[in-house]
């Protein structure tokens, strides 16, 4: 299982071209845990609520919930020297102030108050762990290593604007997912089409593109420890091909429909690679719409395929209250004036929706049906971590698979072939219940944990909360308890929902914490979670008890307009966040190559 704390894979030496940065071996656990200050060292301790599920110890502990005002920085906080770069910026200096009401429909209104403030490090106590911060702004060709007082020790000038996340690699290069512009064939939020891995001073060491009329990366890359990297793709089924698959004809436009690929890349260094493993949703699909057409049968026997229709109405389905359809009316208009998903507005309506949707789809502009938002590996038992926010589930699929095997239902490891092992977050969109049982909305950044035992999996996944019923809208961390066994894998739901005990652990803030969109978590060494709220551009880490250990406001950004065909978000907005440790080899490189 992968360590608690992001950790730099290694590149094969089998791909790095002449006179590239030499190979650092994977390793490092991360610093050692530092001491716990006294109160007074640690300054004023604002705290969300954690708790432990019942299944971790028994009863759900809550923490005490206090929301002071974020504190001034301590002396200690302040490096010295007169050439120090400022821990506080003004936002009206990168951006135009936004309406708070408006910022509010994004995040919580203690994030949207603090949007006009001073920004860089909020809070520093000696509960946090140590490490450098990487930083990613939406609007911005450059990437920042910021460490514990706030400061940038490294930029890396990648010449594009993101398009998706990145990774700093066991030998100090970046591989970094970037936006390609020309000739767009495909929109939507966190566009890319371009993979490529820097060296410290932005130098291309490889590149490889994925755009073009059927295909484009988008959202997610994941190295791997053999040096090949996973992508996320759209392609692109016309019309005729999404109703040939059994789509209902009045929800695909004539851009088509662009369910989701996964790619296994081989890098040939310095540009190209070969595909060498593919995962690909048009091959998993069920439908009981059309049975004239493919894959037709009961939503509910099907529960590793994916309902092509899943965003529509089924029969008997409900529809949202009057209160409830002007709530989100007026939310989506909210959204709007922030520029945010401009191509989901005003569009016609489909021949039936589903309870609380995303925004209408445009069906003649985009296609964008599933907008997986990440991807992560899994190498104990070869098992990849996907997550859509459109169906409000996270998936896992078999990665021991060949190809083959993986266009079909058998074969593999767990001899399911492609089909999905795991699913949680909204068992509706398999026929297993109800709005009721929905626990997901629109979530992202799942990632793998270290297990407590034997007989299950541990998954951390962001839930941003977004379009809860009756604006209930709030965001939480939560840590799954997944029940696996490695011999026989998931085990088959047998016509209910696949099983999850209650949740090993969750954060929330409701008051100062909410992100709508974008966004992340990650589990540190010392047992901290750092987590990205990425709509205010706010990354802070907390105990396992809720308390923030380090709070830190992006001032990076907002010089890179965003074209139409990308997402539109607030200025210093992030995608996520990752940690790394003093040791993480990736970062001993790093400073070892800029230091000579």
């Amino acid at each position: 299982m992968l360590p608690p704390m992001r950790r730099s894979f290694g590149w094969g030496a089998s791909i790095l071209g002449a006179g590239l940065l030499g190979l650092t071996a994977c390793g490092g656990e991360g610093a050692p845990v530092p001491p716990r200050g006294d109160a007074a060292e640690r300054g004023t301790a604002e705290r969300g609520t954690a708790e432990r599920g019942t299944a971790e110890r028994g009863t759900a502990e809550r923490g005490a919930t206090t929301h002071p005002a974020p504190r001034e920085p301590l002396a200690r906080d302040v490096p010295a020297g007169d050439d120090a770069r400022p821990h506080f910026v003004n936002v009206a200096a990168v951006g135009a102030p936004r309406d708070k009401d408006a910022l509010s429909s994004i995040m919580s209104r203690g994030e949207a108050a603090a949007v006009d403030g001073p920004r860089g490090l909020r809070v520093r106590t000696a509960d946090a762990a140590p490490g450098y911060t990487l930083v990613m702004p939406l609007a911005s060709t450059e990437v920042h290593l910021v460490d514990l007082d706030g400061q940038v020790v490294h930029t890396w000038e990648t010449g594009l604007a993101p398009g998706g996340w990145c990774y700093l690699l066991a030998d100090g290069s970046l591989l970094h997912a970037g936006r390609q512009d020309e000739d767009q064939a495909f929109r939507g939020g966190s566009i890319g089409g371009i993979v490529r891995r820097l060296g410290p001073s932005g130098q291309v060491y490889w590149r490889y593109d994925l755009s073009d009329a059927e295909r484009c990366q988008h959202h997610d890359i994941e190295p791997l420890p053999n040096g090949n990297v996973l992508m996320v793709a759209w392609e692109r089924l016309s019309q005729a091909e999404a109703i040939a698959l059994g789509r209902h004809p009045d929800a695909v436009g004539p851009v088509g429909l662009w369910p989701d690929a996964v790619l296994e890349v081989r890098p040939r260094p310095p540009f190209g690679g070969e595909v060498v493993w593919s995962w690909h949703a048009k091959d998993h699909l069920v439908q009981d719409f059309d049975p004239t057409k493919p894959h037709y049968g009961a939503i509910a026997a099907h529960p590793g395929r994916i309902d092509i229709n899943f965003d529509l109405v089924l029969p008997n389905s409900g529809a949202p209250s009057d209160a409830e359809a002007a709530r989100r009316a007026e939310r989506q208009r909210q959204m709007a004036a922030l520029g945010y998903g401009g191509d989901v507005h005003d569009a016609p309506p489909s021949p039936a929706r589903r309870r609380r949707p995303m925004p209408q789809m445009d069906r003649s502009r985009t296609g964008d049906w599933m907008h997986t938002n990440a991807v992560a590996y899994e190498p104990e038992h070869d098992l990849i971590l996907l997550s859509s926010p459109e169906l409000c589930e996270v998936f896992v699929i078999d990665h021991s698979t060949t190809t083959a095997e993986a266009a079909g239902s058998t074969g593999g490891r767990f001899g399911r072939g492609g089909d999905l092992l795991w699913r949680w977050g909204d068992p509706a969109r398999y026929g297993a219940g109800d709005e009721r049982d929905q626990r997901l909305f629109h979530q992202h950044d799942p990632t793998w944990l270290q297990a407590s035992s034997s007989g299950e999996l541990r998954v951390l996944v962001f839930n941003n909360g977004s379009d809860r019923p009756y604006g209930q809208e709030r965001s939480e961390v939560l840590e799954l308890a997944v029940p696996f066994d490695p011999s026989r894998g998931f085990g088959a739901p047998g016509g209910g929902a696949f099983g999850l005990a209650a949740p090993a652990w969750r954060y929330e803030d409701p008051p100062n914490f909410y992100s709508a969109f974008v966004s992340g978590a990650r589990r540190l060494p010392n047992g901290n979670t750092l987590i990205c709220s990425g709509a205010a551009g706010r990354i802070f880490e907390v105990t396992p008890d809720g308390a923030i250990a380090w709070d830190y406001l992006n001032p990076h950004g907002g010089d890179v307009e965003t074209p139409p065909h990308a997402g539109q978000a607030p200025p210093l907005a992030l995608y996520r966040a990752d940690r790394y440790s003093p040791d993480d080899p990736g970062v001993v490189a790093l400073f070892a190559a800029r230091d000579r």
